[in-house]
């Protein structure tokens, strides 16, 4: 059989995952494996578009599509994800990081912006991919920050980031259930985004998030709040006066996290919207004493 060409390929590739869950990201897809077979760039693709590939590529090509096909997220199959204009390694250890999560960044970023601490220590909770502490320490060069995850395997891929993008000196990974393992730390912002996915949702996820992302981060009791219960109101016991608490929360929660909030008597409490201007980021501010 002759080499196939990267044409070839790719309409093959396309055509095959037009069928899948997600036809409309079939292209881009296709591209992106076939990119990670050849090591090469989207712009090699198209200068080489009518070149043939060799046969030990195009077996590379074709298992990776596999993996797609039975519903893998691409992210694994390559081992990486973008998040906050980093390259982040992922694996099924942790969740994928989303677009949404980034503004949970930013309004970190813009609080630590409008009170200038020097040097502010920054918390963040269930860090997983350690998206959230990594995208803090690179935009803010001053932040001292702490990562704490109940998985270790995620903490591994926490720190092989942080060294992949230079501030692991300025992060301290620690094994931790919540605040378990910080007892008398106190901190001028908290972030999370934990799970808040109800188990009773389980059978809505999509598949390629339900059936390859960890439970772990993923589902939070039958509401989904289960871990917002034990984090807000301990998270009083761990901010200094002024500080601030960012939560990433899930659709439909905003009420009862107001509640929550509410109860713990945190301040100035305010929601923002994602993209689909769903209710997506909780934030409030640590009363003064």
């Amino acid at each position: 059989m002759p080499p196939e060409s990267v044409t070839a390929l790719l309409r093959q590739a396309e055509s095959a995952l037009a069928r899948s869950p997600h036809p409309d990201r079939a292209r881009a897809d296709a591209e992106l494996l076939l990119r990670h077979a050849v090591g090469q760039s989207r712009a090699w693709l198209l200068a080489h578009a009518d070149d043939p590939l060799d046969a030990d590529t195009a077996a590379r090509f074709h298992s990776l599509l596999h993996r797609r096909i039975l519903g893998e997220p691409v992210q694994y199959i390559l081992g990486e994800a973008e998040f906050h204009s980093l390259t982040l390694a992922v694996n099924p250890s942790v969740l994928i990081p989303r677009p949404e999560t980034e503004l949970l960044v930013e309004r970190v970023l813009a609080f630590l912006a409008q009170t200038k601490i020097p040097a502010p220590r920054l918390l963040d909770i269930g860090t997983g991919s350690g998206a959230i502490a990594i995208a803090c320490a690179v935009a803010n060069p001053t932040a001292q920050i702490t990562a704490v995850d109940l998985s270790p395997a995620s903490l591994a891929v926490a720190r092989q980031n942080a060294a992949r993008h230079h501030v692991a000196a300025r992060i301290t990974f620690r094994e931790s259930d919540l605040f378990a393992a910080l007892t008398g730390e106190r901190f001028h912002c908290i972030a999370s985004n934990p799970p808040y996915v109800p188990l009773a949702d389980a059978a809505t996820l999509a598949a390629e998030v339900r059936d390859h992302e960890p439970a772990l981060a993923l589902f939070a009791g039958p509401d989904g709040l289960d871990l917002y219960r034990r984090l807000i109101p301990a998270a009083r016991q761990h901010l200094h006066p002024g500080g601030l608490l960012a939560l990433e929360i899930g659709f439909g929660q905003r009420d009862a996290i107001a509640a929550l909030l509410a109860d713990s008597r945190f301040h100035q409490i305010e929601f923002l919207s994602d993209y689909q201007q769903i209710p997506r980021i909780a934030t409030a501010i640590q009363p003064q004493p």
